[in-house]
């Protein structure tokens, strides 16, 4: 299986009384994104699913990316990809879609980050995963424990 992960675009900055869920991206982060979802959809991306973390900022990064791909589905919110989510969790998520050929998953860090490592059977690697990045991995088998191949990552600063 093929496995996207891409962080959430750059967001509005925090605002007193405004639950951190509700921050919208910015039209810098929507710009740079388009960037970097053309530059993956000309590298073959073409997910059969779109996961994405119920934040509005999560949600409207995958909304796009749905529209840049072409894809026809309705975007699956999960509460496995929200910023305090464990990679354990992301993954019995990811192995219920065993018959995918790929997933495409928005999140937040430091989750995306913590995720990525342990797909890669290395859950102490750092990953600077900045806004708007997005790292491929593939995963030959869906058993208990991912050991998966990094075949990516494109970061927004290398995609303009």
């Amino acid at each position: 299986m093929q496995i996207y992960l891409l962080r959430h675009a750059i967001a509005e900055d925090p605002k007193p009384g405004v639950p951190d869920a509700d921050r919208a991206l910015t039209s810098e982060g929507m710009r740079k994104l388009r960037d970097i979802l053309k530059r993956a959809k000309g590298g073959g991306l073409d997910p059969s699913i779109i996961l994405a973390s119920p934040f509005r900022r999560a949600l409207e990064t995958a909304n796009l990316a749905a529209k840049a791909l072409d894809y026809q589905q309705p975007v699956i919110t999960t509460k496995t990809l929200v910023p305090s989510s464990s990679p354990q969790e992301t993954w019995d998520e990811i192995r219920l879609y065993k018959g995918e050929p790929s997933l495409l998953l928005v999140g937040h860090e430091p989750a995306m980050g913590l995720l990525s490592g342990y797909l890669l059977a290395s859950p102490e690697l750092k990953i600077d995963f900045k806004k708007g990045a997005m790292v491929r991995i593939d995963v030959p088998s869906l058993g208990p424990r991912p050991r998966g191949v990094l075949k990516w990552m494109l970061a927004p600063k290398l995609a303009g």
